[in-house]
């Protein structure tokens, strides 16, 4: 058969995992030599194949003489009679069909995929507890961390573990600006009672992503609380994430912030220099590139913090590798990374802050203190002063950098905006700085 032969040529051209990740769950509807119809998980998956992987089932498929057009379309939602045979779990007398609702979820993002250290080493533990019934870390969990560092690949690994365990478990897995909009049009309709069943009523799992955006929005908030307080009481497992640590989120009710943090509250922070290697190197071998341990070294050493910066990094190089026809070397390294990473990482919130404490020679603790020295206070406004003019950070993050509130970021730019126009020397400072962080 045509696609049994295309699989075992990618078996053979493709890392185990890489196979076993995005081929081996395609199946073939139709087949002839004219056309191939493959269908996958979901629209997500389908279009990352075609992307990633058409070219080469053609080249395999040319190899044996032939030119077929082949096509990948997502799966149906599958009706399951009552007689089918298939892997169901029953449902207990008196409880509702399962209504789950969830958000497009990545393939990879797995617990299989995802690199433990010391960084993220609880948060991981508390969501693979969580998402197997097992109540060691409670039935609550609160996560906060910047950009990129796998708050969403952890909550969609839970969403993935369940799904593949315990596929009746009725589950709502949305975003806060989902939910909030979920809300008003329920509000609009008058059905706010069906709207408060299918969060109480008929959840067992409730993942919500981004609730520092909840923000100032009094309603929301009160019927979040509401559900988290009959969730949690009931025993139902809750896990929410947020970009601010609770305790920075201003403008929430704080019956509403003691219930969100009622159980573990976690951060995941930037990880080390080992675990990025191994994340360097796990993406390297997803990509089919092999780097030098110097190469990988100093990608480990250069890319901090977002780990999107890496998976940049590396679609770079295999790009440019590919089309040069030559090995990566240490030259073509810092020309992609001067070219779009390395100027993205310093214009991250991080590298800013890691600069100035270079310059200041103070260490980021020191920043993040509650210490009102000159020798401390003066550098952290400078810092905020610059992710401000930097970054396209809101006040509430910058200020969650510093163990500040959004007040304090904004008395900091207009102090050092004060400064620089008083005082030749702050302005030849900040310059200086912000030509170290431009080139």
């Amino acid at each position: 058969m045509i696609w049994n032969a295309i699989k075992s040529s990618l078996l053979s051209s493709l890392p185990e995992s890489e196979f076993g990740l995005w081929i081996k769950p395609l199946e073939c509807r139709e087949q002839s030599e004219q056309s191939i119809e493959l269908v996958g998980p979901d629209r997500y998956f389908c279009a990352w194949v075609e992307d990633r992987y058409i070219d080469l089932m053609k080249g395999a498929a040319g190899k044996m003489g032939m030119t077929p057009e082949i096509k990948v379309l997502a799966a149906e939602a599958p009706v399951v009679s009552r007689t089918s045979t298939s892997r169901e779990q029953l449902r207990l007398p008196g409880v509702s069909v399962n209504q789950s609702r969830y958000r497009s979820l990545h393939p990879a993002f797995t617990f299989d995929q995802f690199m433990v250290g010391e960084s993220n080493v609880l948060a991981q533990s508390a969501c693979s507890a969580l998402a197997t019934g097992d109540r060691t870390y409670g039935n609550c969990l609160f996560m906060n961390s910047t950009t990129g560092l796998g708050k969403s690949h952890l909550t969609q690994a839970v969403v993935h573990e369940v799904l593949n365990s315990a596929p009746a478990t009725r589950m709502q897995y949305l975003t806060a600006q989902q939910f909030t909009a979920d809300m008003v049009k329920n509000l609009r309709s008058n059905s706010m009672e069906q709207f408060s069943k299918k969060y109480i009523n008929s959840c067992d799992l409730l993942l919500v992503e981004d609730v520092h955006t909840l923000v100032g929005k009094n309603k929301t908030q009160e019927e979040l609380n509401t559900i988290l307080d009959y969730l949690i009481k009931s025993g139902r497992r809750v896990i929410l994430t947020s970009a601010v640590a609770p305790n920075k989120l201003k403008g929430l009710d704080e019956d509403f912030r003691s219930r969100m943090t009622s159980g573990l509250v976690t951060d995941i922070v930037c990880p080390d220099y080992d675990t990025r290697t191994r994340i360097i190197q796990h993406k390297l071998h997803g990509s089919n590139l092999q780097l030098d341990e110097e190469l990988v070294d100093y990608l480990a050493r250069k890319l901090k913090g977002d780990i999107r910066r890496v998976e940049s990094t590396i679609l770079g190089i295999k790009a440019k590798s590919s089309l040069r026809r030559q090995a990566p070397d240490m030259d073509m390294l810092k020309e992609i990374m001067s070219g779009f990473v390395c100027q993205t990482e310093e214009m991250s919130a991080a590298g800013i802050r890691d600069l100035v404490s270079e310059q200041f020679k103070v260490s980021t603790d020191d920043l993040r203190s509650r210490s009102r020295k000159r020798a401390i206070t003066y550098p952290r406004q400078i810092a905020m002063y610059l992710t401000r003019k930097f970054t396209k950070d809101s006040l509430a993050d910058i200020g969650g950098m510093y163990n500040r509130d959004h007040s304090t970021v904004l008395y900091a730019v207009k102090v050092i905006t004060r400064d620089m126009a008083r005082q030749q020397a702050t302005k030849e400072q900040v310059d200086m700085l912000c030509s170290k962080l431009e080139h």
